[in-house]
């Protein structure tokens, strides 16, 4: 008998299924609050300069499903820097300023 512990089969995924009438929605910001039961994540699209936000979407998942996604997520981000360069993050300030700063909103078409 081997003392080579046997490794953990590979889970598999069931497909994925897209119904014909669905929606792709582009976010720039993501609104995330939580109780003791649920993480709830609110998708939204912000223009520049203005003041509200249009949630696109909103999600609500166990803590358990929440923190597998932010592992996905930062294992996805890694293999995506290791292909293409590190993602620039913006500088100056903290992640505060720069969500909520005041921008002026656009000029208007003359």
């Amino acid at each position: 008998m081997s003392d080579v512990p046997a490794s953990n089969p590979i889970p598999s995924f069931p497909p994925l299924e897209f119904p014909q009438d669905l929606v792709i929605e582009y976010v720039n910001l993501v609104r995330i609050a939580h109780s003791p039961s649920e993480m709830v994540f609110d998708f939204a699209h912000i223009l520049p300069g203005y003041q509200s936000a249009r949630v696109q979407s909103r999600i609500v998942m166990s803590p358990l499903g929440s923190k597998l996604l932010y592992r996905a997520l930062g294992e996805n981000l890694a293999k995506y820097e290791a292909t293409f360069g590190e993602i620039p993050m913006p500088g100056g300030g903290s992640l505060a300023d720069q969500l909520f700063r005041h921008n002026s909103p656009p000029d208007k078409p003359t």
